[in-house]
């Protein structure tokens, strides 16, 4: 005679089933504290939003602020494999640093909250994880800051172009758009990196260079 199978584990979800469940909490998450902030936000309010026991959520992280490192993860996540990506494309560095620009801007079409989170939230980390998820910002800076050092060099933008405080403000004024995307209608973010585009290269561009 077969062995009947305890209700544990009849009842014990699936991977996949935990995986999705895992997914749709750091969504909630990502949710309320981008709305809320994340001293203004308890796990009871992610909890309401899945309409689930504010008990159950610690199966899957066991405190707020490991839910913030979570949430700041994904906001971080693909950022510097898309700018390398853009960077491993012939083309001349303006083409590079506009493609840089667009890549930057590409995940605030489905990642509003999380890139939103990141960037206004991940002050209240713990410092360790702070410095984890902050390794990901230098790397994208260093890339952009590589990018406008080789324009420099091959006398395609201005000599006298300080590289670094050049990328920090266009990772500045592009990072800013989280704040205000969802609200201009008619702005798709090809729009937007086009605009920043032709801001940006205006400026750095040798006057000679210029069209």
């Amino acid at each position: 005679m077969a062995k009947r199978k305890s209700k544990t584990a009849k009842h014990e979800p699936s991977s996949a089933t935990r995986q999705r469940r895992r997914a749709e909490i750091i969504d909630a998450a990502a949710h309320i504290f981008a709305r809320r902030g994340f001293h203004g936000a308890s796990t009871q309010d992610i909890a309401d939003v899945l309409g689930v026991r504010q008990a159950s959520l610690y199966y899957y992280f066991p405190s707020k602020e490991v839910a913030l490192e979570m949430v700041c993860a994904r906001g971080v996540e693909g950022f510097v494999e898309a700018a390398i990506s853009v960077t491993e494309t012939p083309g001349t560095a303006a083409q590079k640093t506009a493609g840089l620009i667009q890549s930057h801007l590409n995940p605030l079409r489905d990642r509003r909250d999380y890139v939103n989170v990141f960037l206004n939230e991940r002050r209240h980390l713990p410092t360790e994880s702070r410095r984890r998820i902050g390794r990901h910002s230098r790397a994208v800076e260093k890339i952009f800051q590589d990018v406008l050092r080789a324009g420099v060099e091959d006398g395609e933008f201005r000599a006298d172009l300080d590289t670094r405080l050049a990328a920090l403000a266009i990772l500045g004024m592009v990072n800013a758009v989280a704040a205000w995307y969802d609200k201009e209608r008619g702005a798709p973010v090809e729009r937007i990196a086009q605009e920043f585009a032709a801001l940006v290269l205006d400026g750095i561009r040798k006057k000679s260079s210029r069209r």
